[in-house]
């Protein structure tokens, strides 16, 4: 016979005994090999992937009530201007409606030096 090393004699007698116990044991929970090696899951990055995650919300969250605000702004400016050229349209009608009458059509050629023309001249036919 050969010996190998750690290998044992075989006994030519009858077998020992089992050196476990036989008794109503408990179910042996199956253990992760990584958790048997001592090397436990590192919940670090978890954490700051949530973390991060978290962040990128917050800021697209943000970005939304800037564009929300912005645009809020730009109707309250584009309302004003509105506001200014309905002014200057009533100005321009009120000037229009003023200055396009007879009587100051005739002060204003007046205040330029223009007279009034005398009768018309007619002549008879040939």
């Amino acid at each position: 016979m050969a010996v190998y090393e750690g290998a044992r004699p075989r006994a030519i007698t009858l077998p020992r005994r089992p050196r476990v116990v036989a008794g109503p044991a408990l179910d042996r929970r199956r253990v992760r090999g990584a958790f048997r090696a001592g090397r436990r899951t590192n919940r670090l990055g978890i954490v700051l992937g949530a973390i991060v995650v978290a962040f990128m919300l917050a800021f697209f969250s943000l970005a939304q009530q800037v564009r929300v605000s912005a645009t809020g702004l730009d109707i309250g400016r584009l309302g004003l201007e509105r506001q200014r050229l309905d002014d200057a349209y009533a100005d321009v009608t009120s000037d229009l409606n003023r200055l396009g009458h007879e009587s100051a059509i005739r002060k204003q050629a007046l205040d330029a030096g223009l007279g009034q023309l005398s009768e018309p001249l007619i002549l008879p036919l040939r």
